[in-house]
């Protein structure tokens, strides 16, 4: 993989044009996103027509130093995004090298590049200064040496599943941890993210982030998210339940899922592509990998998408056992764009 290469799940309406069928026939399991997301509230009239107040944004930030048990040496930013801080971390903290396995989320390669640093492609690479580890790594889903040294930016975007195995107790010992919102809240839209370190780091990316950097309807909805203990308690029981119906979906089609998060699951099978595209063929987005061309990533389904993407399973294992030796058959006429 080259650092020049960043690619991304989503993308439905792309996948509508390649393949046909409108956006709502459509089963995006390409992201990783909780399928069952936060129930929204009422929002008060002045989270959308008043500048967002520094209450508000100071809120937001108590509410999760109090949910990821924050340790008092470190600070907490609540940013548009963790998309948002991945681009300007590179620009707040000091050195040129940087060491980020191949296999993980491309932004922060890109990102470091972008600023101008060297990134080794190991994170093991000796007299690296600084590690990037995304924990569980996005797209295979393991998690990282709990004990390894810092420093370390640690994207703990899929973590809160397993709030146990969260390195935020580091935090502010030479480790930085990202949080992202839209995964396990399933509220990706609402563009929502945490930087947690050091507070010098914290006030270099406040000041660059510049005044009202989070939109008052994520305030108030990331507020009242983080501070309901009990949805997400509930809904870490359900992801587990729903991701082992999911393997053994899987399974019945001779597909094994790896990996420890819940939201995904990877494949390794040298037919991925084939699966892609069948499943395309049939509305069911999953996801490939430039750089392992025999991966397949697939998100957790709705329960009540359970039964299309099973059939999708079915047909398109018999689609692929069809073309053993062969290239995948065209889409229909009625198919295509």
């Amino acid at each position: 993989m080259t650092g020049a290469t960043r690619d991304h799940g989503g993308g439905i309406d792309a996948a509508a044009a390649r393949w046909g069928g409108a956006r709502a026939q459509w089963i995006d399991l390409s992201t990783g996103i909780n399928p069952s997301p936060y129930p929204l509230p009422s929002l008060p009239p002045e989270a959308w027509n008043a500048l967002p107040d520094h209450g508000a944004q100071t809120a937001l930030e108590d509410a999760a130093r109090r949910f990821w048990q924050v340790p008092d040496t470190a600070s907490v930013l609540a940013a548009p995004g963790a998309s948002a801080l991945i681009a300007q971390l590179p620009h707040a903290l000091c050195g040129d090298r940087v060491a980020i396995r191949p296999d993980t989320y491309n932004e922060h390669a890109a990102a470091f590049r972008t600023a101008g640093w060297q990134v080794d492609d190991t994170p093991a690479t000796p007299g690296a200064p600084l590690r990037v580890v995304v924990h569980p790594n996005n797209p295979t889903g393991e998690y990282c040496d709990p004990a390894m040294p810092g420093p370390l930016i640690v994207d703990e975007s899929f973590c809160d599943t397993a709030p146990a195995r969260s390195l935020v107790a580091r935090a502010g010992t030479g480790v930085t941890v990202l949080k992202s919102f839209g995964k396990f809240w399933g509220l990706a839209g609402l563009r929502l993210g945490f930087a947690i370190g050091a507070p010098a780091l914290i006030d270099r990316l406040r000041e660059r982030l510049g005044p009202w950097p989070v939109a008052g309807p994520a305030l108030a909805i990331g507020t009242a998210a983080l501070r309901d203990h009990a949805w997400a308690a509930r809904t870490r029981d359900t992801l587990h339940r729903e991701a082992a119906i999911l393997d053994t979906m899987l399974s019945d089609v001779g597909l094994t899922g790896t990996g420890d998060c819940p939201l995904f699951r990877l494949i390794e099978t040298r037919d991925a592509q084939a699966w892609h595209g069948a499943l395309a063929e049939r509305h069911v987005l999953t996801r490939v990998f430039p750089y392992a061309p025999g991966w397949l990533r697939v998100g957790l389904p709705a329960s009540h998408h359970r039964d299309h993407l099973g059939d999708a399973l079915n047909a398109a294992r018999g689609a692929i056992d069809g073309t053993v030796g062969g290239a995948m058959a065209q889409p229909s006429a009625a198919r295509r764009p």
